[in-house]
């Protein structure tokens, strides 16, 4: 079958988009996929067999509009508009579609015998009240965010197949919604293995870290992800762990208070902000640490979702601790791969560490537990069965 995936963001990085692109094409479909162009690449390019078409959108034009998508259409009409170039050009099968934001534009321009596949790789309303700029100044006048909760509930019920990425989040939508769950998927956001573990380590990182107790978190920093929290067990933990370090690899806008925590906290020599990193360096951070960290804030998102590092810190063989929103607790717990703390509580996060940092043993245990549950179950190769299940289904009908 052809399959138009469309994503209303640039491509690459998606590493979702990617990882699904890739499955579906290795199981004889085509894969043609829709996104933006924010920088000057190519209009049409082919990687990893995965046809791109892009389409010009300024990424300053995109960041006011598209949080406005339900408030004034600007973006919805600008994304229709697109989307019906690319429909007309490649007729696909099936619109695979990345995310709510895309739905109605697709609606609009689409044949009606097109079979629609949301994928919904987030509760996006749920985290849109996170957002620091949607609830002040122009964002808290402008931005209706039951509008978007709306939205989403017409697009659930709309598409004609829905993939979610949790159990949890399937578990959330049939207690709330009227909805066959033979059309609900999930397929969870793991590791493919076959890429993560060959990017090569970078040894000048694990060399600067060498003579630290390292507590790693990966990914964007922002309040809502509980980084604030693990400065605060910083700073309970700096004179009973003489040498340890908190390295953030990843930023937001967000950075600029938590640097100012640090700094208030006394804690700016043990707080360490790598901003950004290249995807492929994040096995080498996570090889430089002795204990990964994921303290997500508790919301109706939260527990409903992974993070994407939770895995990767598992197939590198490092014991975790995580808050406890549900979907992450229940991982750990599932798994035995790491400890919990309540969300928000830095003395317990604190605690963990510590207790940790006393037990080798126990460090080296979860951290071979975690890698042999990504190894045999929360791997990219086992969790895109139900994918490839929605997709067989399809085409048998």
């Amino acid at each position: 079958m052809r399959i138009g995936m469309i994503l209303d963001h640039e491509f690459p990085p998606d590493p979702r988009v990617e990882n699904e692109a890739k499955v579906l094409m290795n199981n004889g479909h085509e894969v043609i996929l829709f996104c933006w162009n924010f920088r000057d690449q190519p209009e049409i390019e082919i990687i990893d067999g995965i046809q791109i078409h892009r389409y010009k959108l300024p990424q300053k034009l995109f960041d006011l509009l598209s949080p406005l998508a339900y408030t004034v259409p600007i973006y919805n009409f600008i994304l229709a508009h697109h989307i019906k170039q690319f429909l007309s050009d490649y007729h696909p099968d099936v619109i695979h579609i990345h995310d709510m934001v895309a739905v109605e534009p697709v609606l609009k321009v689409s044949e009606d015998s097109s079979l629609i596949v949301l994928d919904l790789h987030e509760n996006r309303p749920e985290i849109m009240k996170t957002y620091s700029h949607i609830n002040s100044g122009f964002g808290k006048f402008f931005i209706n965010l039951n509008k978007w909760g709306k939205k989403q509930i017409e697009f659930i019920h709309v598409a004609d197949k829905l993939i979610v990425v949790t159990n949890e989040a399937k578990k959330d939508i049939l207690d709330h919604q009227n909805i066959d769950e033979e059309n609900i998927y999930v397929v969870p956001n793991t590791v493919r293995l076959e890429s993560f573990l060959e990017y090569p380590i970078d040894n000048m990182i694990v060399e600067r870290f060498e003579s630290d107790f390292v507590v790693l978190y990966l990914g964007s920093t922002g309040l809502r992800r509980g980084t604030d929290t693990a400065i605060r067990s910083i700073e309970i933990l700096k004179n009973k762990i003489k040498n340890i370090k908190l390295v953030l690899v990843g930023k937001s806008r967000d950075d600029v208070k938590l640097k100012k925590l640090a700094k208030d906290l006394n804690v700016k020599k043990n707080v360490v902000f790598e901003g950004w990193q290249n995807f492929t360096l994040f096995p080498s951070f996570i090889k430089a640490s002795e204990i990964c960290i994921s303290p997500l804030i508790r919301n109706r998102h939260h527990d409903t979702t992974y993070a994407n590092k939770l895995f990767q810190y598992m197939s590198l063989e490092k014991p975790v601790i995580v808050s406890d929103c549900t979907a992450q607790k229940n991982i750990v717990q599932e798994t035995n791969c790491g400890l919990i703390h309540k969300a928000g509580n830095e003395k317990e996060l604190a605690e963990n560490i510590l207790h940790f940092y006393k037990n080798y043993e126990l460090r080296k245990q979860m951290g071979a537990n975690g890698k042999k549950a990504v190894i045999e179950k929360y791997n990219w190769e086992n969790t895109s069965k139900n994918l490839i299940e929605l997709y067989e289904k399809i085409e048998n009908k």
